[in-house]
Formats: structure tokens, C-alpha cells, sequence
């Protein structure tokens, strides 16, 4: 068979089946479709910042119109109630009369009942839940008032209720007012409401009461509850009630009527029980009196309510008009955004069709194409225009540039070989310096060693020979005179200790076992001038240092000592305690009374207590003090915090604490060994043991023993 060939578009179809696939073109981002979706964005912005302001109208206006709703309801629940206490009183009368009508009272006719139940469906359609669950009880009161079998208290108490479930709509509408909407007579009509429904109830009651001849008792006491209530509610009233309505009040319930009703309830409310001249009054006259007061309070409460509900009304409106303008507002608003967009838009995507044009062919060729021309306003894009032209200028001047900068580089480079070599020429020879510093200080702190050394070693002679001198010597005089000479140098010991410190060499072995926290401060005592100044006070029992860091310890606390008691008073004390923390650990106090420090300068000596080896420290050493660095390095060395902090009164409080690191955890004896006597008997500072060794205070005999200054 004859193979066929392709032909045509299938041969080159054919050969370029096998190549790579060339990369997708990505789709150019057009600025016009950016504006167009920021004209959108603003339109949006402008919808949403205006939304806001519609939605408080609207949420305004649902407020006001169910506000206008309830002042209705509150209209409507006003007139029942008068209406359910009229009843009330006539049906607690019929009680009262036994249910007959030989006294002239009788029950609730039909019409006016008729007349009741018409006013209650009328409310019942917009009444809440809670109200309409109270006005169903209202034919079960009718048949126990007429055919029942209660008291004409318990008739009075269903009515009652009753007429204050009605009465307590016009609180609702007072809690519902907002506050652009105050300064109207809501606030005080479910004050007038209750005034209202007292002075009724007062009536009732009383009424009640005369027409059974005063046998029931219990109606009078209640009217007087009633009537101090209605007073209460009046004074309730004056008080939220505006000038207007309290004017109203006052210009329509007076006259003749008015007077001789609060005469009335004055003389039948005095007493928990009427007088046969009170039960003898004439009731038609009470009753006329009563309820002609009554009725002027009910017409106040009535035209207050109605104003009420005008005004709420005139709110409605008003929020009405407030949501039209708003969206109106908001409607113009979008409208300008949108037009003033679009206006915008197409003034910059005009000139930026000739300028991306330009500048694309400038760019291919800088130094071959013509400069981009421009014929539109001087704006923006003239500018760019401008910074493209020259750009190609500057193209153009690189160009010509780049050759002579390719031979500036090589001789850049070799300055900057040159510089490399001196530097670490400077870098040997400032290793070399200090490398040579650091030996002469070694050779210097060594020599301060030495002579430390030595002179301590002076010293030790010389209180072996001044306590030698002590021992033999009974002159009391001269054993005085040793004694100084002793302190002085345990005092020039220390200094010479102070020394070593400063050179961070240690000095001493330490002792073999725990040692008395007792004795370490008695050593600390003997070892400052004014030791006699010092007061020990209570210290925690049975505490321990560990031996290797009682000296140090002891060290520490003579310095702190020593400028206690240099920089307060000579008449004053010092005084040094203790206490064991819950940490286990153990605080010392030394308190001086002295003029104290300011606040600056304890936080940075406090500082510097914390970390004797900053950066600045020498700069400092001068203004921290020679005893107080020395107790900051001794405090570093065994982990013991020291703080100074300024006291309440007046002076210094210097607060160490040991850490139970030194503290050895062993138990405290139960009695003293043989051959000790309690804290108290013991020799403190002043003793030649103790004037005479660096180390820890030790018994000894001796004749001429000086009193302890410092017992606790």
C-alpha cells in the first residue's frame, strides 16, 4: 500500500507537536475597569456611611410610632380605670351593706356594667398578655362581690388589683420614653395615676365603712394606708411633674369641694377606727365631697394623658420627616458620588492612553526615539510626561558615563584593599595594648594582695600581742586602753579585708561548721567604731550561717553598720533585727535614724547593690562609697540581696537577705551545752574576745568585762 503523507496545514501541525508549550500570555490589567469599581466602591461607601443614619431614623421612628401605640393604650386603660373603680366602689358598698339594699346601696347596674365590658374590648386588642390575663379576672370579682361569700375588704382587694394593672400602663410609657424625648409629663403620671387611684380607694373604703355602721374595722385602717399612699404619690408628683403640669394640677383641684373633702379625710383617717360622731355623718354629703375631688384629679390625669399622647404623636411626625430627609439626603449623595466618579474617571483614562503609548516606545529605544509629546492640560500626567523625558535624557547621559565609571572602579577598589590592611594593622596593635593592660593590672592588683596580706598579718600580731597585754594586765586604766587599742585593730583588720575585696581575692578558710547567726552579728558589732550605739534586737531562734561564709556575712554587716551609725546622730541608736521568711530564708534589718537618702539616689545605690560589675562602675565608685561596694561584692559572692530602702519616720533601713544556700537546715538543739548560758547572760561586743578577733566571738574568762552595749 502507498503510505500517505500530510499535507498542508496537517504536516505543520505534525511538526510542532512534540515542542514545549510556550508560556500563557498574562491578560493586561486595565486601570479603566479599576475606576470603574472605585466609582462602584464609593457609591457603596457612600451607601454605607449614609445606612447608618437611615437605620437610627427608622429604629426612631419604630420607637415613636409603638411609643404613640402604647400612650394610646395608656388613654384607653386610664378611662377603664376610672371606670373599674367607680364599680369597685359601688360593689364594696353593696358588700359592706350585706348585700341589700336597705341602706341604699345596690350593685353595679347592667348598663354601667355593660358600659365597663364595652371599654374593656376595646382594650383588650392592643393590651399585653400580662394585662389581658388580669382584666379575664374581672367577671370572676363581679360574682363574688354579688353572690359571694367575701368580706367587702376582699371585694375592695380583687378591684384593686384590677384598676393598678391598668394604672401601671402609664409607668410602661415612662420607662419607654427616650431621651430626646423628655421633658414632657410622662415621667409624672403614673405618680398622678396612683394619687388618683389612692384618693379613690380612700373613698371607697371609707364609704365601706359607714354604710356597715362601722363594723368593718379593718376598711378604716386600710383607708388610712390609702391616704398617706395618695400623699406620698402627690408629693411624687410635684417632684417629676414640669411647671405646666403641676400649674394644672394646682388650678383645677381646689375650691369648696376640694376643702371640705381633705377635711373630710382628715377627721375619718385620724383614728384606726370611726367615732359614733363620724359614723353619724351624713354619707350622701362624704360621698359628694369625695368624688367631686375625685373627678377634678381624674379630669388632670385625663388631660395630661391626652396631652401626653399629642405630643408623642407630634414625635412620630417628626421622626417621619427625619427618615424622608435622610434618604432623600442619602439618595442625593449617592448620585454625586457616582456622577463626579464618572467625570473623573474619564478625564485620566484620556491622557494615560497617550502616555502609556509614549512611554512604551521610549522605552524600546531611549536613545534613537523622539522625546513624548503632549498636548493636555499641565496636570499629573504633563508631570509624567516630563519625568519620562527624562529618564530618556539620563539614558542617554549613562550611557556616555558608564565607560569612564568602569575605570574609577578598579582604583576604588584598590583604596578599599588599602583600608582593610590598616584596619587590622589598628586591630593587632589595640590586641597588643590590651593584652599589656591587663598584665599591669594583674601586677597591681597582685601588689595590693601582697600588702593586704602583709598587713593583716602585722595585725594578727598585734592583737596576739594586745591580748596577751589583756591577760596579764589588772590595771582597770590600762586594761580600758587595750581594749581601744584592740578595737582599733580589728577596725584596721577589716580595712585591710576591704582591700582584698576590692581586688577579688579571698581571704580565710571559714570555719569548720555552722556557726550562730547570733555570734556572727556580735562580731559584726565589735568590729565598728561606734559599736556601743548598736541595740540587738529580736533575732529568729536556732539560726545558723554556714562556716565557709560567716565571715563574710559578718564582713557585710559591720559595714553596713559603720555608715549607719556614721551618718545619723551620736545620740541616737541603731538598731539591728531579724526574721525568718516563709522562703526559709533569713531577713536582717539595720535601721538608723539619720536624714535619709532621696528617692534617685536609693534606686541607683540599690541598683548598684544588685550588680556591683556594670559598665559605668567605676565612673561611680567615688559617689558609691567605699563600704558600700565593698558589701555589694561580698553580697555577689555568697547570693545575698541587699537593699536600702528609706524609712517611714525618718532615717535609713539597710535589709539583708541570707539565702538558704548558707543557711544549714540541721536542727536546733533542744537545751543550751554545758558550759553555755541563755543569749541573754552572754558578753556582747565590748569583751576582749570580741574586740580582738576577725573571727566569730568566742566565751572566754577575763577580769574587767565592760557591760554589752548591744543586748537584744
Amino acid at each position: 500500500m502507498r503510505r500517505i503523507r500530510p499535507r498542508g496545514k496537517e504536516r505543520k501541525s505534525v511538526q510542532t507537536t512534540d515542542a514545549a508549550p510556550a508560556p500563557p500570555v498574562k491578560r493586561t490589567a486595565r486601570v479603566r475597569n479599576r475606576l470603574v469599581l472605585s466609582v462602584a466602591v464609593v457609591a457603596a461607601a457612600v451607601a454605607g456611611a449614609g445606612a447608618p443614619g437611615v437605620a437610627i431614623a427608622s429604629g426612631g421612628l419604630t420607637d415613636s410610632q409603638q411609643l404613640v401605640t402604647l400612650s394610646e393604650l395608656n388613654a384607653q386603660a386610664v378611662v377603664l380605670a376610672h371606670a373599674l373603680a367607680d364599680e369597685r366602689d359601688t360593689m364594696t358598698r353593696y358588700v359592706a351593706a350585706g348585700r341589700t339594699t336597705a341602706s341604699g346601696a345596690a350593685g353595679v347596674s347592667e348598663k354601667r356594667r355593660a358600659g365597663v365590658d364595652r371599654r374593656l374590648d376595646e382594650i383588650r386588642e392592643n393590651a399585653p398578655t400580662d394585662l389581658q390575663r388580669r382584666l379575664a379576672e374581672l367577671p370572676e370579682a363581679r360574682q363574688g362581690a354579688l353572690a359571694g361569700k367575701g368580706t367587702a375588704a376582699d371585694t375592695f382587694a380583687a378591684y384593686t388589683e384590677l384598676v393598678q394593672a391598668l394604672h401601671a400602663v402609664s409607668a410602661d410609657v415612662a420607662r419607654s420614653i427616650p431621651a430626646r424625648a423628655s421633658g414632657g409629663p410622662a415621667e409624672a403620671l403614673p405618680s398622678l395615676g396612683r394619687a388618683v387611684e389612692h384618693a379613690a380607694a380612700t373613698r371607697t373604703l371609707l364609704l365601706s365603712n359607714l354604710v356597715s355602721g362601722g363594723g368593718e374595722g379593718s376598711l378604716t385602717e386600710t383607708a388610712q394606708r390609702t391616704h398617706v399612699q395618695e400623699q406620698a404619690a402627690l408629693a411624687d408628683f410635684e417632684e417629676t411633674a414640669p411647671a405646666a403640669a403641676r400649674e394644672s394640677y394646682g388650678g383645677t383641684v381646689n375650691g369648696t369641694e376640694t376643702t371640705a373633702a381633705e377635711r373630710y379625710l382628715t377627721d375619718l383617717t385620724d383614728q384606726p377606727r370611726l367615732s359614733d360622731e363620724e359614723l353619724a355623718l351624713d354619707q350622701e354629703s362624704v360621698d359628694t365631697a369625695l368624688s367631686g375631688r375625685i373627678d377634678l384629679m381624674r379630669a388632670v390625669e385625663s388631660a395630661l394623658t391626652t396631652a401626653e399622647s399629642t405630643r408623642l404623636a407630634e414625635l412620630r411626625d417628626d421622626d417621619v420627616t427625619a427618615l424622608e430627609l435622610r434618604i432623600a439626603l442619602l439618595a442625593a449623595c449617592m448620585l454625586i458620588a457616582i456622577g463626579s466618579g464618572t467625570s473623573a474617571a474619564r478625564s485620566m483614562t484620556r491622557p494615560l492612553a497617550a502616555l502609556r503609548l509614549g512611554a512604551r516606545r521610549v522605552a524600546a529605544d531611549p536613545v534613537g526615539e523622539e522625546p513624548v509629546r503632549f498636548t493636555g492640560r499641565n496636570d499629573e500626567y504633563a508631570e509624567a510626561v516630563r519625568a519620562v523625558n527624562e529618564l530618556r535624557d539620563k539614558a542617554v547621559a549613562f550611557h556616555a558615563t558608564a565607560e569612564q565609571l568602569g575605570g574609577e572602579r578598579g582604583g576604588l577598589l584598590r583604596e578599599q584593599q588599602r583600608l582593610t590592611d590598616q584596619r587590622a594593622e589598628l586591630d593587632r596593635q589595640r590586641a597588643e595594648v590590651a593584652e599589656r593592660l591587663t598584665g599591669l593590672q594583674g601586677r597591681v592588683q597582685g601588689s595590693f594582695v601582697n600588702l593586704s596580706l602583709r598587713t593583716l598579718g602585722l595585725i594578727e600580731r598585734q592583737l596576739g600581742v594586745i591580748e596577751a597585754l589583756e591577760e596579764s594586765e589588772r590595771e582597770p586604766e590600762r586594761l580600758d586602753t587595750l581594749y581601744k587599742l584592740d578595737h582599733l585593730a580589728t577596725r584596721m583588720r577589716r580595712h585591710s579585708e576591704n582591700l582584698l575585696v576590692l581586688s577579688g581575692a579571698e581571704h580565710g578558710t571559714g570555719h569548720s561548721g555552722p556557726v550562730p547567726l547570733l555570734d556572727v552579728l556580735r562580731a559584726s558589732v565589735s568590729e565598728i567604731e561606734r559599736y556601743e550605739r548598736v541595740r540587738i534586737q529580736s533575732l529568729p531562734p536556732h539560726s545558723r550561717v554556714a562556716g565557709f561564709a560567716a565571715d563574710a556575712v559578718s564582713h557585710l554587716v559591720s559595714e553596713l553598720l559603720e555608715n549607719a551609725s556614721g551618718f545619723s546622730p551620736p545620740e541616737t541608736e541603731v538598731e539591728l533585727s531579724g526574721w525568718l521568711l516563709e522562703s526559709g530564708e533569713v531577713m536582717l534589718s539595720i535601721q538608723d535614724e539619720g536624714i535619709g537618702m532621696t528617692t534617685g539616689r536609693l534606686a541607683e545605690l540599690n541598683a548598684r547593690l544588685a550588680d556591683p560589675d556594670t559598665e559605668d562602675a567605676d565612673e561611680d565608685d567615688a559617689a558609691f562609697g567605699l563600704g558600700l561596694y565593698v558589701v555589694a561584692r561580698l553580697a555577689a559572692r555568697h547570693g545575698i540581696r541587699v537593699e536600702l530602702r528609706d524609712q517611714k519616720q525618718r532615717g535609713v533601713a539597710a535589709v539583708v537577705v541570707l539565702p538558704t544556700a548558707i543557711l544549714p537546715t540541721r536542727p536546733a538543739p533542744s537545751a543550751a551545752p554545758a558550759g553555755r548560758t541563755a543569749v541573754s547572760e552572754v558578753s556582747l561586743p565590748g569583751s576582749v574576745a570580741e574586740a580582738n578577733s576577725n573571727d566569730l566571738p568566742r566565751r572566754r574568762g577575763g577580769l574587767h568585762r565592760r557591760p554589752d552595749p548591744a543586748g537584744g
